[in-house]
């Protein structure tokens, strides 16, 4: 048996459904989307005494070769946000290679905890569902709530040491070495007060937080569904990109499975964008609930700073990546302040930057965050340095300037959400017994 994974999902699954059980071997991990995962191993801490030796990973190019070389019967699809054809072409190349292709359900790969769960999904990366569970975890809190933010894994670093990690203070951070991608998920939630665990073997994460919290909410990252069973599910549905949420796996499953969809950004998004996730919503899972929510951007400081001024955008990098949006909250902020123009970053990117455009061309004249390690990091510093921007907006969920050394001015763009209308989340976590019933508003 082979798990294709992206560093994440497959280890979960892995351990929840296949360790320690004799009669599965699994051969080795395939891996994609993450730079610098494949050649290492999993190791034997987490595979369990079965792999003394633990467990490879290989380029997800190296499929058929692994199949062949490893007489695989079976490999098992195990990552999030990408099309229905990318999975149904990985699918092809598995059974042309000799081997059946499975998908694991969510009811096989959550756990079930002794707290209630509210679970915070998305149909895409880049929704909007980190402001949602900032919201929903500031509602928990004002009711007197204890809560633990359980956050959807990024073990890019030693996977042993990443088993559980716990955050609390921004320190942590730093003992943890984490990258601008887990900073700008869990630096958020530092910020406003909240528990943040994440890592690999999510048994252990869970059974960790139920000691110190009264409600576990599962951020989900990477439109994957979630990893501990919900008794609320939170699905971000995007207008944005309509027809995206019936397009991408496991976003349509959120999708179906959601006892309650925000469609958010109705304050930017095309209101044909918001009638069609409406219609979608309302086809395929008619029961959910509905909530209408906007993304207004703050930018930091005076916004007048931006008029007229050559404005380098630097977004969050997933959500431009693999996300496929074409602008975030920099960009918007940039247009909306009157910026002389936007400072294409292609001419001066460097290292691994210069070959995220080569990748990603869709990206256009904005820089993704990237920021998987060290090493990135330090080439994104140059590629901003390199640019003849006047100013920079910082449109990440974090502060890049805690992370990297800017030479340019900077001014950072925040997003928050905002419900319009009922019903609003407080009513519906009310609804589920998780807060006190709202008092009608005057």
């Amino acid at each position: 048996m082979l798990v294709a994974g992206a560093a994440g999902r497959d280890f979960h699954n892995f351990n929840l459904v296949y360790r320690g059980r004799e009669e599965f071997q699994v051969v080795g991990f395939t891996a994609t989307q993450i730079p610098n995962i494949d050649g290492r191993v999993y190791p034997p801490e987490l595979a369990g005494e079965l792999y003394p030796d633990g467990i490879p990973i290989w380029p997800e190019a190296d499929l058929e070769r692994a199949i062949a070389r490893h007489a695989v019967d079976e490999v098992v699809f195990a990552y999030s946000d990408v099309t229905h054809e990318h999975v149904m072409h990985l699918a092809s190349r598995t059974l042309a290679a000799g081997a059946s292709y499975r998908l694991l359900s969510p009811r096989q790969t959550m756990l079930t905890s002794s707290k209630p769960v509210v679970a915070v999904c998305a149909v895409r990366t880049g929704s909007g569902k980190s402001q949602t569970t900032r919201r929903i975890a500031a509602l928990l809190r004002e009711a007197g709530k204890r809560v633990a933010v359980l956050r959807h894994p990024m073990p890019y670093g030693d996977l042993a040491a990443q088993a559980v990690q716990r955050f609390e203070r921004y320190e942590d951070l730093d003992e943890a070495e984490a990258t601008i991608e887990e900073r700008e998920e869990y630096e958020p939630h530092l910020a406003e007060g909240n528990l943040v665990l994440a890592g690999i073997d999510y048994a252990a994460i869970l059974d960790r937080a139920e000691q110190e919290a009264d409600v576990i909410l599962w951020d989900g990252g990477n439109n994957d569904t979630p990893f501990i069973k919900p008794n609320l599910h939170v699905v971000v549905v995007d207008p944005h990109r309509p027809g995206h949420e019936l397009r991408y796996h496991p976003g349509e499953t959120n999708l179906r499975m959601a006892d309650v969809c925000v469609v958010n950004k109705v304050d930017s998004a095309p209101q044909e964008g918001v009638d069609a996730v409406l219609r979608s919503i309302r086809t395929y899972n008619e029961d959910a609930k509905v909530v209408l929510a906007a993304s207004p951007f703050h930018v930091e400081g005076d916004g007048d700073a931006i008029a007229g001024k050559r404005v380098l955008a630097v977004e969050d990098g997933p959500t431009l990546t693999h996300g496929e949006m074409t602008y975030g909250a920099a960009v918007l902020a940039a247009k909306a302040h009157g910026a002389a123009e936007l400072v294409d970053p292609r001419p001066f990117a460097v290292g691994s930057i210069a070959d995220t455009f080569e990748a990603y061309p869709h990206v256009g004249a904005l820089l993704p965050a990237m920021g998987y390690g060290r090493r990135q990091m330090e080439e994104l510093r140059e590629t901003i340095a390199r640019s003849d921007a006047d100013l920079v907006l910082i449109g990440t969920p974090i502060d890049l300037r805690r992370v990297i050394e800017l030479d340019k001015p900077a001014l950072r763009v925040t997003y928050r959400l905002e419900e319009i209308g009922e019903p609003t989340l407080a009513e519906v976590l009310a609804e589920h017994g998780l807060v006190a019933t709202p008092a009608p508003v005057a």
